[in-house]
């Protein structure tokens, strides 16, 4: 049997990647493809408690430190026990969220940089990558304006613009230097974001 394709959507607050997962989600099943979606932090019953924290207010400042490790504890646990096993029957996974999330917030929005993530990701990930990661690409006003429509944020939606540039830039950055990342425009409309996606997807994973 055939593996699975393991497929990413990425992006800021705000991005529209519930809407884009779900096109995706509907493209493949048109052509007969069983598919998995999963987000991060979470998937698991202990992903979902770690999701709890991460996401939760405390009166005690969350180091960046202690944010990083929790989203690759989550991470983990949904590689191993949902995604990779996923994978080996021939289901295609889509995720809300993965490695990149942390190169780009806690890499670049909380100044780690990325040279203190390599060796977390190595020992988590080893050489597990996804096929195809499509990045919504949003001015962060905009898609934090989206994010308040929704309802109530949660503690990181509550940084400062300043958070999300820097969050924004570093997501581009990676993307320039990696063929497997596709950067989407998601500041147009729905319909337009999800024909660009959709091609994108098509000339990737099927041409």
């Amino acid at each position: 049997m055939p593996s699975g394709k393991f497929i990413v959507i990425e992006g800021l607050e705000g991005a529209g990647k519930s809407s884009a997962m779900a096109s995706v989600v509907n493209h493949l099943h048109a052509k007969g493809i069983a598919t998995q979606t999963v987000r991060e932090p979470g998937g698991t019953k202990l992903a979902e408690a770690i999701r709890d924290l991460v996401k939760g207010d405390w009166e005690e400042k969350l180091t960046a430190e202690t944010e990083l490790l929790l989203m690759y504890a989550s991470r983990s646990q949904l590689v191993e026990n949902v995604i990779k096993p996923a994978l080996a029957k021939g289901i295609w996974v889509i995720a809300d969220r993965h490695d990149l999330s942390s190169r780009a917030y806690q890499g670049g929005g909380r100044q780690l940089g990325d040279e203190k993530l390599t060796a977390l990701r190595k020992l988590v990930l080893g050489d597990f990558v996804p096929d195809l990661t499509l990045l919504l690409d949003v001015d962060p006003q905009k898609g934090l304006a989206r994010a308040r429509e929704r309802g109530e944020l949660d503690r990181i939606e509550q940084e400062d613009v300043a958070f999300f540039e820097r969050t924004r830039n570093r997501y581009l950055e990676i993307a320039e230097n990696d063929a497997n990342i596709c950067v989407i425009n998601s500041n147009q409309d729905m319909e337009s974001v999800h024909r660009d996606l959709l091609h994108e997807l098509e000339q990737h994973l099927f041409n």
